[in-house]
């Protein structure tokens, strides 16, 4: 992927006082370029319960590269696309939910845990503009990943084998 019409990706998880606040962090490093700093900021819940907000702002082109490689693993690519529309907002950021437990054991699944937010840049800065780059750009990522983001239904597998 040459250029990244991204300004910066945001990631941020939330540990609770049940978790294992290393295995969060773990968890999001999954995505994150090699000794990258982590924002801790301690919190507490409504119970008065610890929750420790994991958080981290990629701004470096080579770094936000690094982040959409490790997305380009999703297998729900196709999902992401018919979806872009909702995820974009009108302040040209897009949101995905990552898998906080598929992200601790390596890899890159949607589901609840780690929030992950890109500004998207757009000339003008309008919505519309903002969707088809972000379309643009992760259709090259899964073009470049393989094809690899199709479904075949029931199984959720893309390679047409059986489970």
């Amino acid at each position: 992927m040459s250029s990244v019409p991204f300004h910066y990706v945001d990631l941020r998880a939330f540990c609770y006082a049940t978790e294992d606040e290393k295995r969060v962090e773990d968890a999001l490093r999954t995505f994150l370029p090699e000794e990258f700093d982590i924002e801790r900021v301690v919190n507490a819940g409504h119970h008065g319960d610890r929750i420790v907000v994991l958080s981290a702002r990629v701004e470096r082109a080579d770094d936000v590269r690094h982040v959409l490689s490790m997305l380009s693993e999703l297998p729900e690519w196709d999902r992401v696309l018919a979806e872009l529309d909702e995820r974009v907002d009108d302040n040209n950021s897009l949101f995905l939910r990552l898998d906080k437990q598929a992200a601790f054991t390596g890899s890159a699944e949607l589901g609840p845990g780690i929030t992950f937010r890109a500004k998207v840049e757009a000339y003008p800065a309008k919505r519309e503009k903002a969707v088809k780059n972000a379309r643009e750009t992760f259709e090259e990522l899964v073009e470049e990943a393989g094809g690899a983001g199709g479904s075949d239904g029931e199984t959720g597998r893309s390679d047409g084998e059986a489970a």
